[in-house]
Parts: C-alpha cells; structure tokens; sequence
C-alpha cells in the first residue's frame, strides 16, 4: 500500500477561472499522476486516469477541458465529465466517475493529497 503524501500544486490566483493543473506525487516510473480543476472560488482534484481506457486525459500540459470550458474531457475518444463531480455524462464512460482526490485551500495555496504511486 502507498502512504498518503500532501503537495502543494500551486496559488489559488495563479489559476484561469476555469483553470487546471497537473500534478503528481511520488517519483519513478509509476507515480500517481493528478490534476486539479478551478471553477470560481472551488477547487477539485482528480486522478489523471481515463475510466474508459486508463490513460491520461490531458490534450495539452494542464488542458482538460472542452472548447467552451464547461466540461472535462478525455483527449482520445472525447469523453465529458462533469467539473464538480467527475461524473461521466457523455462518451463511452458515461455513468463512471473520475476518482477524485483530497484537495485542500490554505492560505491561498491548493494542495492535493494522494498515494506515492498508480
């Protein structure tokens, strides 16, 4: 089993509203790969790991979301999901969850917490 590390993945101001951005913990060939979502003055974090194929879901460093930026979606067959829920709502996933991850505001810096690798 993994241990539960914390990360601080940067300032809440530094972020787009909406914004994104990759983080990860652990190192070596397997380390948990995440991303965290800004949607107003909400912070959430997910696992960067497509539910329908297990790969990362990013088009471009720290670009998640669709064209209009109302929703996650997954690079490769075009899945969407819901920014405050990780729930799949179209796309061959649709009714899967993104696996969220523990984020936290402190003093104007997001940190995410989860295990050292995949």
């Amino acid at each position: 089993m993994s241990d539960t590390v914390e990360v601080a993945v940067g300032r809440m101001d530094e972020l787009t509203d909406p914004g994104c951005r990759e983080f990860s913990i652990g190192e070596g060939d397997w380390p948990f790969l995440g991303f965290v979502v800004r949607k107003g003055n909400e912070v959430y974090a997910y696992q960067n790991f497509c539910v329908h194929v297990g790969h990362q879901l990013n088009w471009t460093p720290d670009g998640f979301f669709n064209k209009d930026d109302s929703a996650i979606q997954c690079a490769s067959h075009g899945a969407l999901y819901e920014i405050d829920t990780g729930l799949c709502f179209a796309g061959p996933c649709r009714g899967k969850s993104l696996r969220a991850v523990v984020v936290e505001v402190r003093d104007g810096v997001i940190y995410a917490s989860g295990p050292t690798s995949m």
